[in-house]
């Protein structure tokens, strides 16, 4: 196989099982509020902590990429998820819940995500970068898909504390084979030609103080951050709010799933579009997706059909997602050079902090109401602001 494919294919696959994984907690919700009697705010705060921890993480991780290469990166963080699954099916304290779901795992998504993806895709493309970036991210919502209504099955047969449990030890048995299979050495060395292009025509290397000095790098901020705080303010608490409009659980994991599929498509041709007509429009159509889909959502709180869950799937799965590779292949092409892990980790940041901040938002407001029009509201809102930057920003408004 081409070395550029293998890397490509290696990132796909790792981004999908640490962040599909992770969002398959989703699923515990329910089971865990009923087992427990914990409130909303209290389990999507152990959620909060898994996107602040993963978000804080990654301007460290992307140091340590640069610093000591992938090979490190991706064995911790498998055997972080692994671990920490493991010893979930033995917990029964909520901090419990907020040390290992939150915090460990939140290490070992941000090892596995997009922070090393686009490090090591860097090396490898760039006339195509967007593409590649794309379909790497798209292994998000593939492991969506795969394990959040897989997650739902196991803990409909087996209950929750087993369905932790072989979930961890699946991921256990892959670390020997990220440690010492994959060629890590050959897959950091990149192609010559994409390394010396990782160099600005100015010759001047960016570092992450000068690029923080730069309206498009707040720009990147600002659009991530708010479009996570909208996305995450309602998705967290997308599968409870199907049960609660009244369908079946597997019913809601797999309209959440198939969100994940949709999105896994629409991710992966993020970088077509872009290419063929820009940033700003692809970006804007995304929007406008998502916000129908929210609109949907709020619909559902009054009159929940099939007909309208299914139009809600189609429209925020087409959407969900198409953001985030556009911004990634954005700043990893706008800020190349060797510094680039660094300054990518601090704008992808933003994205995971955002998520945090409106998973906890989302379940304050539904304990706080009883309901989810508020939070709806608020998410739509929070969409508008993420828009922006694409508009006023003439970096971002104008790239192709």
């Amino acid at each position: 196989m081409n070395t550029a494919v293998a890397v490509l294919a290696v990132c796909f696959v790792l981004n999908m099982l640490g962040r599909g994984l992770g969002d398959s907690y989703v699923v515990f919700l329910l089971p865990l509020e009923r087992e427990y009697g914990w409130t909303r705010y209290q389990l999507t705060s152990v959620y909060s902590v898994f996107l602040l921890v993963s978000g804080f993480a990654a301007p460290l991780i992307g140091i340590l990429f640069d610093r000591v290469g992938p090979r490190f990166v991706y064995t911790a963080g498998i055997a972080c998820i692994g671990s920490a699954y493991l010893a979930a099916s033995s917990l029964e304290r909520l901090w419990q819940f907020y040390v290992l779901i939150g915090v460990t795992v939140g290490v070992g998504v941000a090892m596995t995500g997009m922070v090393s993806a686009s490090a090591m895709l860097s090396r490898w493309y760039h006339a195509r970068l967007s593409r590649a970036i794309g379909i790497a991210f798209s292994g998000t919502g593939v492991g969506i898909i795969v394990f959040v209504p897989l997650a739902q099955t196991l803990v409909e047969h087996y209950g929750w504390r087993s369905a932790y449990r072989l979930m961890g030890i699946v991921m256990l048995c892959i670390v020997p084979l990220v440690l010492l299979v994959l060629p890590w050495r050959r897959f950091a060395a990149g192609r010559p030609a994409e390394r010396a292009s990782q160099l600005p025509a100015s010759g001047a290397e960016w570092t992450l103080r000068k690029a923080m000095g730069t309206r498009i790098y707040w720009g990147m901020a600002q659009a991530f951050f708010f479009t996570a705080v909208g996305m995450f303010s309602i998705f967290v608490q997308l599968v409870a709010f199907l049960v609660d409009a009244g369908f079946s659980a597997l019913t809601a994991a797999t309209a959440f799933g198939i969100c994940g599929m949709l999105s896994a498509g629409s991710v992966m041709g993020s970088g077509f579009l872009t290419e063929r007509f820009g940033a700003r429009q692809t970006v804007s159509v995304s929007f406008a997706g998502t916000i129908t889909g929210m609109l949907l959502l709020l619909a559902m709180t009054r009159y929940p059909s099939m007909p309208l869950l299914i139009a809600f799937v189609l429209a925020f799965g087409a959407s969900l997602g198409v953001r985030g590779p556009i911004i990634s292949s954005i700043c990893t092409r706008h800020f190349a050079g060797p510094r680039v892990a660094t300054i990518y980790g601090t704008v992808f940041a933003c994205n995971s902090v955002g998520a945090a901040l409106g998973s906890l938002v989302g379940g304050v407001l539904h304990d706080f109401t009883g309901g989810y029009a508020t939070g709806l509201a608020f998410s739509l809102c929070s969409i508008a602001l993420a828009s922006t930057p694409f508009w006023v920003v003439p970096a971002l408004r104008n790239y192709r």
